[in-house]
């Protein structure tokens, strides 16, 4: 017997336990062992059930997804025959889930006959999130036990649900009093089983999944939820698994629903969204930095300022259970702060996301002060105040006399110089940047921002808080704008340049929309506000002092008091949230490209579409090979998360991967001749991309240079 398996014989049951740390990942070498202690228990004539459990809590997390897109995928034995094969045999199965039954976890859970869970139980396929569909039996089986409607829910959803929402749908028959009697009460199930000759399967609850629905149900479901799935394969694939449930026999079904899996296995997407969810993983790595590392105590912290962003990052410390002071220069200002804290937690409340208790402590973690002395036994501050440097400096000044050896000093920063702001203090081995992203207690990215000094142990403690909050946090070293806000503005720019150039703004904005990205440039700008854009471009005209056209649109949409939404003109006109067109903006661009002699013309869709994403691109590869992120993917995390990018496309860098680097380089050479002293000046391969193509590379990774980079330091700091 494997030593993945722990099998015991107790008294007419056959207790089959797994046993790989850490979640029972379900790869070849694991199907083999369930697949051979199933066949000697339905052999062995002194067997009457089986109990199948997690030897350490845990059922299983599912599949091995190393294992996708691999040979191993389908390595005998298979997980889909395995199940099949686990739903023959002609003893009653109990499936004892502990703790965790996801994706392939739940499909093995299914093909028992009967189910029990502790109440910490969590069962769900989040196999959509991977671009992909269950393909062990989960579309087939899963309707057949809680209906269509249901079933289809919970797939394309990919969320969890708790131990007595599955008692309630079905897919628990019972739960146990505790994690710690779940195998005894799994045990006395099966002996109540075999007592009154129950069959190895109850009959399906479900046997016409679709039953009690319309007969154009799934017509009418595909219509309401392709325009949000825009050009994603995977929930399709899903819809067609659930067609086949509801017409064809389960044999057949689970058939089709293989081949569907297949092909979405093989997807271009499928591949993106595996892309992502390792990358994942690996931003947590921090290169040098052990496992061992004796992290500070985050006990208490403090926030300074109590606007839209300062109240955002208090909530979301107050959720993870950590005190928070939240400290303003006014007393009007701080109980605005408070009040729009208390009013985002109710409208949590009104959609069933908090309970009135959760909300009451939350609200309580929360304790509003005018005082700096008051921030004296913070282990974290986190100052999220105007963004000028002097101002934040300033802060931080005072920061350094009042708060405790020790305490880790955070600037929210979008775009500053966080070696600047740790060079006022005196203890700048405690000085990092943290950027979070608007809305604050909403945006999972978190741009950690290395400084030159920032201590080992700093960086560690942050990156480990970012993840217990929630958070997705990305290392970035010390530039301006770190890495989204720098590769934003060659994205921008050519936006601007093509506006001038004849391009409309919702023309360019379609190029970009229809490749998935949640919204265009010109959309995001008027969401973020062009005031805030033209601030943070004003904090860096060095960049752009020698280009006169650099976003000179933007510019004087500025100075017209054009905003954005929030002023109800920005490059669109707004009523409520609807936009169109303005004519008034066309004429400026007309009347601006004159000026500045821009030759306009007829732009094309590719052209957009090249000009746009190849200078994002370009810009990426630049911060990658200055050492400012530590890894393309990371720089995929980013745009993913924080810009909208889309993940099914696996992030711009993934996606250049795509494209081929080779058509990349080529493209930026062509513009750089074809746009004359624009093109000059703005279509400058970066080096890396050079050394890349030169040396017939397809990944995105750094290649020596010559001669060293402009961040070798950091990159020396981060082996």
């Amino acid at each position: 017997m494997s030593d993945l398996i722990h099998y015991r014989l107790d008294d007419g049951l056959a207790l089959i336990g797994l046993d790989r740390a850490p979640v029972n990942a379900l790869d070849q070498s694991m199907r083999a062992a369930i697949s051979e202690a199933c066949e000697r228990a339905a052999c062995d004539p002194r067997v009457q059930a089986i109990v199948l459990h997690g030897e350490r809590g845990l059922f299983s997390a599912g599949a091995d997804i190393r294992e996708f897109g691999t040979d191993a995928s389908f390595a005998e034995p298979d997980l889909p025959s395995t199940l099949v094969r686990l739903a023959e045999i002609h003893k009653p199965v109990v499936a004892a889930i502990g703790r965790l039954a996801l994706g392939g976890g739940l499909e093995l859970a299914l093909a028992c006959g009967y189910r029990i869970g502790e109440p910490g139980t969590r069962l769900g396929l989040a196999e959509i999130s991977l671009g992909l569909l269950p393909g062990a039996g989960g579309t087939q089986r899963l309707p057949r036990l809680i209906g269509v409607e249901s079933a289809l829910n919970m797939i394309l959803s990919g969320e969890q649900v708790d131990a007595q929402t599955a008692r309630l749908l079905g897919i628990l028959d019972r739960i146990a009093p505790s994690a710690e009697q779940l195998l005894e009460e799994a045990k006395a199930y099966a002996y109540e089983l075999i007592g009154c000759c129950a069959p190895a399967r109850p009959a399906e609850a479900w046997p016409e999944p679709a039953e009690g629905l319309p007969d154009d149900f799934l017509a009418h479901y595909r219509a309401e939820h392709e325009p949000r799935w825009k050009s994603r394969l995977a929930p399709r694939l899903v819809l067609s698994a659930m067609e086949a449930a509801c017409l064809l026999p389960l044999e057949e079904g689970l058939a089709r629903e293989m081949a569907l899996f297949k092909r979405a296995e093989a997807s271009r997407q499928s591949k993106a969204l595996r892309h992502v969810f390792f990358a994942e993983r690996e931003a947590a790595r921090i290169p040098g930095i052990g496992e061992d590392i004796r992290l500070r105590r985050i006990a208490k912290v403090a926030i300074i300022g109590a606007g839209t962003m300062g109240g955002g990052i208090a909530m979301n410390f107050a959720n993870a259970g950590i005190p928070v002071a939240l400290l303003e220069r006014e007393g009007e200002a701080l109980e605005r702060g408070l009040t729009q804290i208390r009013k985002n937690y109710e409208a949590s409340l009104k959609r069933g996301k908090l309970t009135a208790e959760q909300m009451q402590q939350r609200m309580e973690l929360l304790f509003g002060t005018l005082d700096y002395a008051d921030l004296a036994d913070a282990d974290l501050v986190i100052e999220a105040v105007f963004e000028k440097m002097e101002i934040k400096q300033q802060v931080f000044r005072m920061l350094d006399k009042v708060c405790k050896p020790g305490a880790i000093l955070a600037s929210n920063t979008s775009s500053l110089d966080v070696d600047a702001i740790a060079a006022v203090v005196s203890r700048p081995q405690d000085v990092i940047g943290l950027h979070f992203f608007s809305p604050a207690n909403v945006m999972r990215l978190l741009e950690v921002v290395r400084g030159q000094a920032t201590a080992p142990d700093v960086l560690a403690t942050t990156m480990a808080i970012a993840r217990r909050i929630g958070k997705l946090p990305v290392i970035s070293g010390v530039c301006f704008g770190f890495i989204g806000n720098r590769m934003l503005e060659p994205y921008a720019r050519e936006a601007h340049r093509l506006v001038l150039e004849g391009a409309t703004p919702a023309q360019v904005d379609a190029v970009l929309t229809g490749l998935d990205l949640n919204m265009g440039v010109f959309s995001m700008l008027d969401l973020a506000g062009i005031d805030v854009n033209f601030l943070i471009r004003s904090s860096n005209r060095a960049a752009s002092a020698h280009d006169e056209s650099y976003c000179r649109l933007g510019d004087e949409l500025y100075a017209m008091g054009r905003y954005g939404q929030k002023s109800g003109r920005g490059f669109y006109l707004y009523q409520g949230r609807s936009r169109q067109e303005d004519d008034e903006v066309m004429a400026l661009a007309e009347r601006l490209a004159g000026e500045l002699d821009v030759t306009r013309r007829a732009i094309g869709e590719q052209e957009i579409h090249d000009r746009c994403l190849f200078m994002l691109i370009n810009e990426g590869i630049q911060l990658l090979d200055e050492g400012i992120a530590l890894r393309a993917s990371d720089i995929d995390l980013v745009w993913i998360n924080g810009y909208g990018f889309p993940a099914h496309l696996g992030g711009p860098m993934h996606y250049a991967e795509h494209l081929g680097l080779d058509k990349i380089l080529s493209g930026i050479q062509h513009y750089r001749r074809a746009l004359g002293e624009y093109g000059e000046m703005w279509f400058r391969p970066a080096p890396l991309l050079e050394r890349l193509v030169a040396a017939g590379r397809s990944r995105i990774e750094r290649l020596p240079a010559q001669s060293a980079g402009a961040n070798l330091k950091f990159l020396e700091r981060v082996r």
